[in-house]
């Protein structure tokens, strides 16, 4: 990849998860109830689903909350009723934020992510005004072990169809083009310990904040914006 690691992007907020969560089950068996609406229950033919259970695996969440979830969704009298909204703007030096949430709200979730916005430096904009910063791309984050040869693993990966790959201080991480990222997974987790999986917005540039009272307000604005209870993602192209 381009001199900076998705890893070191989302260290910070897997530790926050863990020291949150329940709120992070919330938010996942929203996403699984979305993607049951959209594409059925059976994870076999429904791919985002499928995505959205391996993501609730990698953070614990128990089987009994996913399939919960999925039951609720089938159930569609019971299930609530969320759409997906895309948030784009920027933050303090203009870094460009890209915002995931699920919402039943859409004026509630679109004020309060303005909001956040405002307080923290920033401004929010109108779509597409940085999507076009990012790519769609697979991101596989293998847990680097003694045992692994990086060499190993580098033919591995490009064997099974990766684009790219990076060798970082404690993981290896993997790229891939959307359409090959559930066979090269499939492949690497038959072999390796996967930290994270994920297909979406990669930077194709990285931006530095120098300023440490910049950096501060940057670090709140994410940190602000994850939090929040209808957010699900936030991309950015800052390079901490």
């Amino acid at each position: 990849m381009s001199g900076h690691s998705k890893w070191n992007n989302i260290k910070r907020k897997k530790g926050a998860a863990d020291a949150q969560r329940g709120a992070v089950f919330t938010k996942i068996g929203r996403e699984i109830q979305v993607a049951v609406k959209n594409g059925g229950a059976d994870p076999e033919t429904n791919s985002r689903l499928k995505d959205v259970i391996a993501k609730a695996k990698s953070v614990n969440m128990p089987n009994d909350n996913i399939q919960r979830s999925i039951k609720k969704a089938a159930g569609s009298d019971e299930a609530d009723n969320y759409e997906e909204v895309v948030y784009e703007g920027y933050g303090i030096g203009g870094i460009a934020v890209m915002v995931r949430a699920l919402t039943d709200n859409r004026n509630r979730t679109g004020g309060d992510v303005r909001h956040i916005f405002d307080k923290f430096g920033g401004n929010l904009g109108t779509p597409g005004c940085v999507s076009f910063q990012f790519e769609e791309k697979g991101v596989i984050i293998i847990e680097k072990t003694d045992d692994l040869d990086e060499e190993t693993v580098l033919m591995e990966a490009l064997e099974a169809g990766a684009d790219d790959f990076s060798a970082e201080d404690d993981v290896f991480e993997i790229t891939t083009d959307p359409s090959a990222y559930d066979s090269v997974r499939e492949a690497l987790r038959k072999r390796y310990q996967i930290l994270d999986e994920s297909v979406g917005p990669v930077p194709l540039t990285w931006v530095d904040l120098e300023e440490e009272e910049a950096a501060g307000q940057m670090e709140k604005l994410i940190d602000r914006l994850e939090e929040h209870d209808d957010v699900q993602d936030v991309f950015h192209n800052w390079s901490r």
